[in-house]
């Protein structure tokens, strides 16, 4: 049973059985604490689909009991780790503040087609010290708690959830003193009975992407799943779930997103299962018509667990159907020749599992990598797939 101190009070309880406090904890912007480790462990609350949920601040997981619903691995096993102290510092409120590697503002001309397009594995320019546009979307994903998972959640999660989630996780960070929240907009979930509603509240989010007088533009950023893409005349067009009008890629940014994500894009067009999530700066011209400017994309399960390759694809489909909680590993800034671990499993005693899967081309230097992570953390045991050796071995 979960115990957390609100206000100096000590509450039991999983959370949808002491509602009533996380509600007026909310309302007062009262911290709880969690107790499964002494001192106790900041937390927020946050606010999904008209429940209240207890969350871990950014980055705290690792400091949780491995027995507790909030811990996550250490981030020194994922692509996180490079960023930490960099492009992602916690503020003495609990906040992320976040080092972008891409404008959210415009000015001048939009770049041309005839601009050279950069190889799918292009290296991110400062990797320890700016979040890319795809690293920023992992790190919502992961504050978000959407890299967990267990069979009890079939069913329970939709895009309601998601966009709960994300927005929750936005509101804990901050981008050049403002925060995260404010320049992001995710699609609501649509209900013919709302229609009127949801489209007063998106124009009133929008505004701030609206081109208005001289000077730079600010941009902002969106998260949604994709639709389609569809051709246009001079320029392909995003139709994304739950948003009435498409957002136009122009052919350099098209371009782009095909050399960089050509592995995403095969995998979301392999199977109807799949999701594919996209993250974008956007801005709206003045006649109205709403362009992307940068994007990246994720393919995720039909849990909402993103994955890389179809190795992962099945290890994830395996652990789906177990009542053992499961944490996917991201990658963030790193590039795809370098190991993270795919999923870590932190139920199982004597000590939660980390499970890597190493891919059939490997080379010795990936394997010393993974080693060395391994090593780096005794106190978590390791469980290896080797695609080159065949099957999956059994699972922990």
């Amino acid at each position: 049973m979960r115990r957390f101190l609100i206000d100096g009070r000590i509450i039991d309880g999983e959370p949808n059985a002491i509602q009533s406090f996380l509600s007026r904890a909310y309302e007062q912007e009262t911290r709880p604490h969690c107790l499964c480790r002494e001192p106790p462990i900041p937390m927020y609350i946050a606010r999904v689909e008209g429940n209240y949920i207890v969350k871990r601040m950014p980055l705290s997981g690792r400091a949780h009991d491995p027995s507790c619903p909030s811990y996550d691995p250490p981030y020194e096993l994922s692509g996180l780790g490079p960023l930490v102290g960099g492009a992602i510092r916690i503020g003495a409120d609990g906040r992320a503040s976040l080092r972008l590697d891409f404008p959210i503002t415009k000015r001048g001309s939009r770049k041309t087609p005839s601009q050279p397009i950069e190889p799918a594995e292009a290296p991110i320019r400062n990797e320890a010290k700016k979040l890319s546009l795809r690293a920023v979307l992992h790190y919502l994903w992961e504050v978000g708690e959407l890299t967990e998972w267990r069979s009890s959640w079939a069913g329970k999660r939709g895009w309601g959830r998601v966009r709960a989630s994300v927005l929750g996780a936005a509101a804990q960070m901050t981008v050049q003193g403002k925060e995260l929240s404010e320049l992001l907009f995710v699609p609501e979930v649509f209900h013919p009975d709302d229609k009127a509603g949801i489209a007063t509240r998106r124009t009133a989010t929008l505004a701030a992407a609206q081109a208005s007088g001289t000077g730079p533009r600010r941009l902002m950023l969106t998260i949604a799943e994709v639709k389609e893409f569809k051709p246009g005349r001079d320029s392909q067009r995003a139709t994304l779930r739950h948003l009435p009008f498409p957002l136009i890629i122009e052919e350099a940014a098209w371009q782009r997103l095909n050399a960089r994500f050509k592995p995403e894009l095969e995998l979301w067009r392999s199977s109807e299962d799949h999701h594919l999530i996209l993250i974008a700066t956007f801005g709206i011209s003045a006649c109205g018509v709403a362009t992307i400017e940068e994007l990246a994309v994720m393919v995720v399960n039909e849990n909402w667990i993103p994955f890389e390759n179809v190795h992962e694809q099945l290890l994830l489909k395996r652990l789906s159907g177990l009542r053992r909680k499961s944490i996917k590993g991201l990658r963030f800034n790193l590039t795809r020749d370098r190991p993270i671990v795919s999923v870590t499993l932190p139920d199982l005693r004597p000590a939660p599992v980390a499970m890597f899967i190493v891919p059939a081309a490997a080379d010795e230097n990936y394997e010393r990598i993974v080693a060395e992570m391994t090593s780096a953390r005794p106190e978590i045991a390791s469980w290896v797939w080797r695609v080159a050796d065949g099957h999956m071995p059994r699972l922990p």
